[in-house]
């Protein structure tokens, strides 16, 4: 783990790069927050939706992942940029 890793810290914000299966409409951008929506097909053709930027802590990042758990949309990654 580097030093970067290291000091993230639950209370903190912080960018992440969130991947899910399906296709999240755009129209709900103004409910991810700062977060960008973009689509991509995966090696099988499925569509995959992309989620990234700054989340003010951890406790809006679950509440993104449980919102698109609801969705219906499995989580496939979750990565941390800074």
């Amino acid at each position: 783990m580097n030093e970067e890793q290291r000091s993230i810290k639950p209370d903190q914000p912080a960018v992440y790069r969130i991947e899910v299966q399906g296709a999240l409409d755009l129209s709900w951008d103004e409910t991810f927050g700062k977060l960008h929506i973009e689509h991509r097909l995966d090696a099988h053709g499925a569509v995959v939706t992309i989620l990234t930027g700054e989340v003010p802590d951890q406790a809006a990042l679950a509440g993104v992942l449980s919102l698109t758990y609801s969705l219906g949309m499995p989580l496939l990654s979750v990565k941390y940029l800074r």
